[in-house]
């Protein structure tokens, strides 16, 4: 059973940063895609930034520019680092996982494992 645990979520200042880490327990971690969502109050989940195995990667328009998704595959470990952050980037972040070396992208079906989800407030 994969599992996912996210950490590094808090409260920051419009303009302050974040850096999201989400371990995995051991799997063939490089044989997954990756990627992050987040679910604000009131609005539906989406999709904030996805990465291959290999490292390709896929943003929303939202983050391009100010958020960079990596991760460790020797540590099992993915990353999420979040500047110029703004208010509306509040919410839940979530990490999650997909089986497929070769697909990329930010359909929520497509992810077979989630985590619990991080608190982001960002004030203004």
């Amino acid at each position: 059973q994969v599992q996912l645990v996210e950490s590094g979520g808090g409260s920051v200042e419009a303009g302050g940063s974040l850096r999201l880490s989400c371990p995995a327990s051991e799997f063939p971690y490089s044989s997954y895609f990756m990627g992050w969502f987040r679910q604000a109050p009131g609005k539906e989940r989406e999709g904030v930034a996805a990465i291959r195995g290999a490292g390709a990667t896929t943003y929303a328009d939202s983050v391009k520019g100010r958020f960079t998704i990596s991760r460790d595959n020797a540590k099992n470990t993915l990353f999420l680092q979040m500047n110029s952050l703004k208010p509306e980037d509040s919410a839940i972040y979530y990490c999650a996982a997909g089986l497929s070396r070769w697909w990329l992208g930010l359909q929520e079906n497509k992810y077979t494992y989630w985590g619990q989800g991080t608190q982001v407030t960002v004030s203004s």
